[in-house]
């Protein structure tokens, strides 16, 4: 029997991943350089608040300005060296000893709070009922009244200022939670957005619950807003940022200090107190003011954009 001869194993040389050239890498860098440089210009101010928050009055005046606070100090917020019978350039007035009202700056924040949550949870409800019975039910003219409804968002909305503030004096509800709360519930943006997320559910699971003893209160409350809940948090979203920087419509409503909100009293303060030296007290208030809502939505984002996305569903 012949002999195979032996021939030694043939490997392959090793794959490689063809290198980007350095043009193209260059030219990306390039083209993503004015975004940077957007970003920039909407970081900067945002920073400068940040570090006028925690520099003392002898630094916020400075020139040239520094961009690193050299002694931090929370003196904006509250300093405990100010005296209203010595006058010291170097202690002024922090944020929360600025306003003669009970708990100083602390009331304005409780004022957004307690408007914003009441804004927020009585739109989401009426309008998940309103989009219930507008998809679900065979209401006489519900198409005709969803369209009104609608049609009412192409008003601008600064023209209906002066009727509603004629309604709320005629009511004696100037300077009032009701006064904030009672026309900021009905928002047909947020109606059409559930009325088109609702074309997604099935009006056999709905039938279903009836036919199993479901009355149209708990349909609504342990099918329907339990499915809503994607939609309602991004809805949430807008509401909240909303109202909680909402400005002229508070300006307009409000003539006491004890009932203004956080936008309306930074624009007080900063009418009240002028000059470079009380501009750290002002930051402060700002950066109360943002962190709230940047945290909400950190918080909710993921919500936010399910919401989006599912609302372009029809069943």
């Amino acid at each position: 029997m012949a002999a195979t001869p032996l021939t030694a194993p043939v490997t392959a040389p090793p794959a490689t991943t063809p290198r980007r050239p350095r043009s193209g890498a260059r030219r990306g860098g390039l083209l993503r350089l004015p975004f940077y440089l957007l970003s920039l210009t909407m970081i900067a101010p945002f920073y400068w608040m940040l570090i006028t928050v925690f520099k003392p009055v002898t630094e916020i005046d400075r020139q040239p300005p520094s961009f690193v606070p050299e002694h931090p100090t929370l003196d904006n917020f509250y300093d405990p060296g100010y005296s209203p019978t010595q006058v010291n350039p170097g202690h002024l007035q922090g944020l929360f000893q600025r306003f003669q009202v009970d708990f100083g700056f602390g009331r304005f924040m409780f004022n957004s709070l307690v408007i914003t949550v009441a804004i927020t949870v009585g739109s989401l409800l009426i309008a998940s009922l309103a989009a219930y019975v507008i998809t679900k039910h065979r209401v006489p003219g519900r198409r005709l009244i969803f369209l009104m409804i609608v049609a009412s968002m192409m008003v601008p909305w600064q023209t209906t200022l002066v009727p509603n503030y004629v309604i709320m004096r005629n009511l004696g509800w100037l300077d009032t939670y009701q006064g904030y709360i009672v026309p900021a519930l009905a928002k047909a943006f947020v109606l059409f957005f559930l009325v088109q997320f609702l074309h997604s559910i099935p009006d056999e699971l709905i039938q279903a619950a009836r036919v199993d003893g479901a009355g149209e209160w708990r349909i609504w409350w342990r099918i329907v807003l339990p499915l809503l809940r994607p939609a309602l948090a991004a809805m949430s979203i807008f509401i909240v940022l909303a109202e909680w920087n909402n400005f002229l419509w508070p300006l307009i409503l409000v003539q006491s200090d004890e009932m203004a909100n956080i936008p309306v009293a930074l624009a007080r303060l900063n009418s009240y107190f002028t000059g470079a030296q009380h501009q750290g007290a002002i930051m402060a208030g700002g950066l109360l003011a943002s962190l709230p809502s940047v945290a909400f939505f950190l918080v909710f984002q993921r919500y936010f954009t399910r919401g989006i996305v599912l609302s372009g569903l029809k069943g």
